[in-house]
């Protein structure tokens, strides 16, 4: 099993307004990147900071009509591929989401852990154009690497992160084995994500792929 964190607590200053509730299409960034992560993963661990009450209950408000109009059909019939006998989401706060976002991969690495996953795909909300093929590669080259550790106590000590690279510029979401989500999880003397993989990752890995959504973060409207 892997387990999604969507990074969305910021306060989207740029933007004017909750990137969280920014729309792709007809849905919000929340579900839009749920349903991304969903290619691969059979949780999504949501982590909320800003006006999280607020944003918690309009997300969960646009589930329930997403359920009530058929909209996860897809998804459901694609999580059989990945064995996932249940989709859901889960939310967790970052009440100190001002420090930055590092703080909130920790909590959402913290609470992915929790579920045992395989690995973990982390994805920043603001990144609504990645593709949801792009996940599922991700999430299925990760998969045969840690297949490719036999042994139980190799497996255990595989820390290994794999970077989707588009036009040699690497992009999100990033996937994570679990010793390596583990050691971040605890890293707090990293200063942001990137940072966290060079000092705790004894291999990393690059997924080059035609997905230029891998890169493209929507920081103000127009972006």
């Amino acid at each position: 099993m892997m387990v999604g964190v969507l990074l969305a607590a910021g306060a989207s200053t740029r933007m004017g307004s909750a990137k969280a509730l920014r729309k792709c299409g007809p849905e919000s960034f929340v579900a839009h990147g749920v349903r991304n992560l969903w290619s691969a993963c059979d949780s999504v661990v949501v982590v909320l900071g800003a006006d999280a009450a607020r944003i918690r209950r309009r997300i969960e408000d646009e589930f329930v009509r997403l359920v009530q109009g058929g909209r996860f059909d897809c998804e459901l019939h694609a999580a059989h591929r990945h064995h996932a006998q249940r989709l859901e989401v889960r939310f967790v706060v970052n009440r100190q989401w001002k420090k930055g976002m590092y703080g909130s991969v920790r909590l959402g690495l913290a609470a992915a852990l929790k579920l045992r996953p395989a690995a973990v795909l982390v994805l920043p909300v603001d990144h609504p154009h990645v593709r949801a093929a792009t996940v599922l590669d991700l999430g299925t080259v990760m998969a045969q690497a840690i297949h490719a550790a036999r042994h139980p106590r190799t497996r255990a000590g595989f820390s290994y992160a794999l970077v989707p690279r588009h036009r040699g510029r690497r992009g999100h979401p990033i996937a994570l084995s679990t010793a390596l989500a583990r050691a971040v999880a605890k890293d707090g003397a990293a200063e942001h994500l990137a940072d966290a993989v060079r000092r705790n990752a004894r291999l990393v890995g690059y997924l080059d792929v035609r997905d230029a959504g891998v890169t493209r973060n929507v920081n103000r409207p127009g972006d």
